[in-house]
C-alpha cells in the first residue's frame, strides 16, 4: 500500500478517469456533504477530468447530487445495477444501451421484482429477519439512513439492487452467502446496509465504461489512466478495475480491511477529506 503523499501520478501524463464512491467516500458520512472536497472538484472541473460517480445509490438520488457538482458525465447506479450514460456523450453507438428520456441506459442487474422475492425466500428458509427497504416505511430509511425525508424517498426508487439488515437473531455469513448463490444472485456489504443484488457489480459496470473512454481517446498517444476512490467492500470491485485504485478512512480513521491491492493508495483522512487530499496529489 502507498500513502497519498508519495503519489507520483500525474493527470498531464495522459488522459484521466475518475470513478468514485458516494457514501463516506464523496460524500461525508454524516452529513452527506461534499464541501470538504470542493478544492479537488473545481480542479476537476478546470482540467476537464471526467469524475464518475459510481454507488449504491439510485438514479433519482443521483441525479441531483450530479447537479449541485455540476457533473454531466456518465454515472452507475445501485451497485453496478445500471450504466446511466448522457445522450450523445460519446459520438459512437453503445454496446446494450436502450434510450430512456435523455440517457442512454446500459441495464447490467437483476430487476427489484426477482430480488424482493428472493429475499423473502432466504428469510423464510433461513429463520431471521432481512429487513429490506421493500419492507421499510419511509420514517424508518430515515431513521436508519439520517437521511432527509425527501432523500429517503428518492433512495426507495430502486431497480437492481436491495439494501438490507439481519434483525435479532444472528446470522453466520457463509449460510447467508449460501443462501444467496444457490439462487444466481450475490450481496456485498456497505456503510450501514448488506445489499442484494444480481451477478452485476461495480467492477463490470466501471470496465464498460473503461472500453468507452479508450475508444474515445484512440487518436490521443498518452495512455488512458484510470483512479478509482472508496472507501468499503462494496468498492472493491471498481478498485480492482481501474489502474490506480484509492482507499479513504472510515469516521473512525481505520481503513476497511477487507480491502488489500498492490497499488492500493491510502488517503489520509476520512470520507471527503481524505478524497481532497487524495486527488489533488494525483494532479500534482
Amino acid at each position: 500500500m502507498i500513502r497519498s503523499d508519495t503519489l507520483t501520478l500525474k493527470g498531464g501524463s495522459g488522459t484521466m478517469v475518475i470513478f468514485t464512491d458516494l457514501d463516506g467516500t464523496l460524500l461525508d458520512s454524516s452529513t452527506y456533504s461534499f464541501e470538504a472536497a470542493r478544492e479537488a472538484l473545481d480542479q476537476l472541473h478546470v482540467r476537464s477530468i471526467p469524475l464518475i460517480i459510481v454507488s449504491s445509490k439510485t438514479q433519482a438520488e443521483i441525479e441531483p447530487l450530479r447537479t449541485g457538482l455540476g457533473n454531466e458525465h456518465p454515472f452507475i447506479v445501485e451497485n453496478g445495477g445500471a450504466v446511466v450514460i448522457p445522450s450523445s456523450y460519446f459520438p459512437f453507438q453503445l454496446p446494450a444501451a436502450t434510450n430512456h428520456n435523455q440517457y442512454a441506459l446500459v441495464e447490467l442487474g437483476t430487476s427489484y421484482a426477482v430480488l424482493r422475492q428472493a429475499l423473502k425466500e432466504i428469510e423464510q428458509e433461513l429463520g431471521v429477519e432481512l429487513r429490506g427497504y421493500g419492507d421499510m416505511s419511509i420514517d424508518e430509511v430515515v431513521r436508519r439512513t439520517g437521511l432527509p425525508r425527501p432523500d429517503a424517498q428518492l433512495a426507495m426508487q430502486r431497480h437492481y439492487d436491495e439494501p438490507f439488515v439481519v434483525e435479532d437473531e444472528p446470522c453466520p455469513l457463509e449460510t447467508l452467502t449460501h443462501a444467496i448463490t444457490a439462487r444466481g444472485l450475490r450481496w456485498t456489504k456497505g456503510d450501514r446496509f448488506h445489499h442484494l443484488m444480481g451477478v452485476q457489480d461495480k467492477g463490470q459496470a466501471v470496465h464498460y465504461l473503461i472500453d468507452c473512454y479508450r475508444r474515445l481517446a484512440d487518436h490521443d498517444p498518452d495512455r488512458l489512466i484510470t483512479v478509482g476512490i472508496g472507501n468499503s467492500l462494496n468498492d472493491l470491485p471498481m478498485l480492482q478495475a481501474v489502474e490506480q485504485p484509492v482507499l479513504v478512512q472510515q469516521p473512525n480513521g481505520l481503513y476497511e480491511t477487507a480491502i488489500s491491492l498492490p497499488k492500493l493508495v491510502l488517503a489520509p483522512g476520512p470520507g471527503p477529506l481524505g478524497w481532497n487530499r487524495a486527488v489533488l496529489s494525483l494532479l500534482g
